[in-house]
């Protein structure tokens, strides 16, 4: 029985889609029907009470514009990278090597102080995470608070690792 509803619904695709693929392209059909409450309710089937069908003006659209090509740069084109292919706009203001590597120190500096303050937070946190079996507070007589602020340890000590990692990372992209 299932071999007869197969082969009947064979021969059914292959009428159907031939007549398909002929069909002229359809516009979208819109009714406009009332709903039980009165709403005006806008639907692609004309199921409901009072549908209307709406005769809606055809899209139009507008292809963007076209924009000319960028034109490489005098330096890029002639092997040059970096800052030749990005030239600094006339008036930009420019900062002496001195200056630059003033500013590097102090980014490291800050950077350095930082890192030290999230290792020493990390320690803290691993100290009382004591690898997964913090001890119990006596507020904690529900095991669920315990097992929440074990799941919010855990959180924290994997952003803390995640902020040295980035530290590290902000540290290592300093010139030297």
């Amino acid at each position: 029985m299932t071999m007869h509803r197969l082969a009947r619904s064979v021969r059914a695709a292959c009428v159907c889609i031939p007549a398909l693929c002929l069909a002229a392209p359809a516009a979208a059909e819109v009714y406009r029907c009332d709903s039980d409450s009165g709403v005006p309710v806008y639907q692609g089937t004309p199921n409901g009470r009072n549908c209307r069908q709406i005769d809606l003006a055809p899209l139009t659209t507008i292809p963007a514009p076209k924009l000319p090509a960028a034109k490489p740069a005098a330096g890029a084109a002639a092997g040059q990278g970096g800052a030749a292919a990005r030239p600094s706009p006339n008036g930009f203001p420019k900062v002496d090597a001195s200056t630059q590597r003033e500013r590097d120190s102090e980014r490291r500096r800050i950077l350095e102080e930082e890192l030290r303050k999230e290792e020493s937070r990390l320690a803290e946190l691993k100290a009382v995470y004591k690898n997964g079996e913090p001890d119990r507070l006596g507020e904690e007589r529900n095991y669920q608070k315990y097992l929440d602020r074990v799941q919010r340890l855990k959180d924290d000590i994997g952003r803390s690792e995640g902020n040295i990692a980035s530290i590290r990372r902000e540290l290592a992209a300093i010139r030297e």
